[in-house]
């Protein structure tokens, strides 16, 4: 149960964001701005980056300056998308840290593959920029951490891309849970279904004229190129990616997060392994099964088979009262403990449009905590899904201080918390 005053103060978040994001959303590009409001952003990595270019090129004085990509290709397709949306054609670049010497930008968006989200956040803030970068937020627990410290000494707005934070579906449903309509939350299950194909065995190959493999691996020891890894298929070895339970895990286990007001675990175990496609090059789980004890009896379990398709709910919370299921989307339904439906909130958007919107905000208002997922907040739900994957790594129990989510008594377990660095490429604050 919470605590009186936490309840309260949960409420009144909850309450505040909700509001604020219904607002925004009535609308499809949100509050106008001034034009003496206008915010200048570049934009690195263009995969997901495509649609946040396009997302914020869209939203009232907001300039896209540079699209960025190691792959010329890609940086040239992208500016051209811009430009069709009405905006200003952005200048296709290769090198972000262009973006960094840049006096005029005022923000950096990055959604590079993940071994790049916290060395170039840290980078980033150092040069006086506000960052949007996507979840998850890091590739290990200390550059999370690292993350955290960064935006706190150069006071810089730092948002995960993790939307479902402003979607006001899931806003209505966190402020249900925090005034009790399902009693104490003790349990919240998350699952995740795909259609993944294998990867196959890459060769090594050529490196494609177009593609600047030194700068793409940046700040990852260097390997070999081999022709299955670039543009996707690294988020399946772990010199690079997290699996899919940093890839797509992070967002439902945020949520559980979210609505059972919990911060640090005490205890995560998996199971599960490269069941569906066998002989590939994927490290990492198809099937996987986490669970993460907290403090006060409370539970969060993720469920995640990418090969199969076979859907389960997006998170279910069970509190001792009855259950809440709460989709994608934000559409959620509240059952008593009789399991008979009480209340049903259609909802169809999972936040995307007012996530950005709330990013501007919080520079514009020079406000950076007030960010909707800031970056302390998208920290602790990206360190799930690392302490998810060292347990599975490390085939162990782990035990953990629920002050900050340290292992504890497992000096092996502890060498996940960082990484190796390519010389030159360590971040530093």
């Amino acid at each position: 149960m919470f605590e009186q005053s936490d309840r309260r103060s949960f409420i009144k978040q909850a309450t505040m964001r909700s509001t604020a994001a219904l607002v925004l959303a009535g609308s499809q590009v949100g509050v106008a701005a001034a034009a003496s409001d206008k915010i200048v952003l570049g934009v690195m990595g263009l995969s997901r980056g495509r649609n946040l270019a396009t997302g914020f090129a869209r939203l009232p004085a907001v300039e896209i300056k540079y699209v960025c990509d190691v792959d010329a290709h890609r940086a040239d397709a992208c500016a051209a998308l811009v430009e069709k949306t009405g905006a200003h054609r952005p200048t296709p670049i290769g090198d972000f840290r262009r973006i960094l010497d840049d006096k005029a930008v005022d923000g950096l968006v990055c959604a590079a593959p993940n071994h790049w989200h916290a060395p170039a956040t840290i980078l980033a803030c150092g040069a006086g920029k506000h960052v949007y970068v996507e979840k998850p937020c890091s590739h290990n627990p200390r550059e999370g951490e690292m993350m955290v410290e960064a935006a706190r000494r150069y006071n810089r707005a730092v948002q995960m891309g993790n939307q479902r934070r402003s979607s006001p579906g899931a806003m209505e449903a966190m402020q249900k849970l925090g005034e009790g309509v399902i009693g104490r939350v003790y349990l919240a299950k998350a699952w995740l279904s795909g259609g993944r194909g294998s990867i196959g065995n890459g060769k090594p190959a050529v490196v494609p004229p177009q593609l600047d493999f030194e700068l793409w691996q940046g700040p990852a020891p260097r390997r070999p190129y081999v022709d299955n890894l670039v543009h996707y298929n690294w988020h399946w070895r772990w010199h690079w990616g997290n699996g899919e339970l940093g890839n797509n895990g992070v967002h439902s286990l945020d949520l559980c997060r979210w609505g059972m007001n919990v911060q640090y675990p005490t205890r995560v175990t998996s199971s599960g392994g490269r069941y569906h496609h066998v002989g590939d090059d994927q490290q990492t789980p198809d099937t996987h099964t986490v669970c993460f004890e907290f403090e006060d009896n409370r539970q969060i379990t993720w469920e995640g088979h990418s090969c199969n398709r076979h859907k389960s709910a997006f998170v279910t919370f069970f509190g001792d009262a009855g259950s809440l299921e709460l989709d994608s989307n934000g559409t959620h339904r509240v059952f008593d403990q009789a399991d008979k439906l009480v209340d049903e909130t259609q909802r169809a958007d999972r936040g995307d449009a007012v996530h950005l919107n709330n990013f501007l905000g919080a520079i514009r208002n020079d406000k950076p905590l007030d960010c909707n997922s800031e970056i302390t907040e998208g920290y602790r739900s990206t360190l799930l899904c690392h302490l998810g994957n060292i347990a599975q790594r490390t085939g162990r129990t782990l035990n953990c201080d629920p002050k900050n989510g340290h292992i504890l008594q497992d000096a092996e377990a502890m060498e996940f918390w960082t990484r190796q660095y390519e010389s030159g490429w360590e971040p530093k604050i």
